[in-house]
This record gives structure tokens, C-alpha cells and sequence, in this order.
């Protein structure tokens, strides 16, 4: 995500939440170190984008939204896709997103993709006093080989 991409962005945006993030949300968080925003393109259009945080042991998706014009087309299944990719079994391992107890979309998207609610976030939002579903997605564990670091090995 570039700052030219911002406008469409926002038109996403305020299309597919009743509480939309503002520019200046988007551009402070945007600044922070730990924040990554990416976009998903068709035909020289923005299509989707997804805002997320690393962290030291998992990523946490603030922001995902599609092109109303591209929904069920597999943009969001393809964004997540990406963000599953980021993991590793030796560090980050889940991700962990906030979903408003009304988005009953968004809910079935991410239990469709492996999601879990793991719990329930009384009076999460600060523009409303709506409670959020804490979804995890937690990366599987590989059975047999296992990567081992040569170096870390024989340093102990």
C-alpha cells in the first residue's frame, strides 16, 4: 500500500463499514514500525487491502476489506492466503483479528478459513459499545521433518 493507493482505499473503505476508518487512522497507523498494508489489484484497480500488525509471536490483522465489485471473486481467500504464508513454525505461529458481534459476514468468512473465536471482547469498540469476537487461526503442526538450525545447534 502507497500513498496513492489512499483514495481508493477510503472509497473501499467507507463502502464496506458502517464505522469507517478515517484517512488519518489509516496514515497513523500506516507509520507505525510494526505495520504493513497491502493491496490487492485487478485491472489497475485496487481490489482489496489488509492492514496488519507483526508482532513477536503472531500477526494481528486490524483492517481487511474488498471491493463490493469484487466480492466472492477470492480476493480476501487470496489476501489471507498471503498472511498465513508470513507464518513460521519457530516464531509467529497464529493470527489474531477483532470482529464486530454484528458482521456475520465477516464471521462465517474467517470460520471458513480456519478461524476460531476464542473469545468474546465486552464493549471492544470506542465508537460504539458493541462487543468483538476474538478469531485466532493457528498455524498446523507438521508431523515428521522439522527444520533445525545448524547454526543454533552447535553454538549450545
Amino acid at each position: 500500500m502507497i500513498r496513492r493507493d489512499m483514495q481508493e482505499v477510503l472509497d473501499i473503505e467507507s463502502l464496506s463499514f458502517e464505522y469507517a476508518w478515517s484517512e488519518e487512522e489509516f496514515v497513523k497507523c500506516l507509520r507505525e514500525r510494526n505495520c504493513i498494508g497491502m493491496v490487492a489489484e485487478h485491472d489497475d484497480r485496487i481490489a482489496g487491502y489488509m492492514i496488519y500488525e507483526i508482532l513477536n509471536t503472531r500477526l494481528h490483522l486490524l483492517n481487511l476489506a474488498v471491493a463490493p465489485s469484487m466480492r466472492l471473486a477470492g480476493v480476501g481467500r487470496q489476501m489471507i492466503g498471503k498472511l498465513v504464508s508470513k507464518l513460521t513454525h519457530r516464531r509467529r505461529r497464529q493470527i489474531l483479528l477483532e470482529v464486530r458481534e454484528t458482521n456475520l459476514g465477516a464471521q462465517k468468512f474467517f470460520r471458513n478459513l480456519d478461524f476460531k473465536a476464542i473469545s468474546l471482547l465486552r464493549d471492544f469498540y470506542e465508537d460504539t459499545t458493541e462487543d468483538a469476537y476474538l478469531m485466532q487461526y493457528k498455524q498446523q503442526e507438521t508431523s515428521g521433518f522439522t527444520p533445525v538450525n545448524r547454526i543454533a545447534r552447535l553454538a549450545s
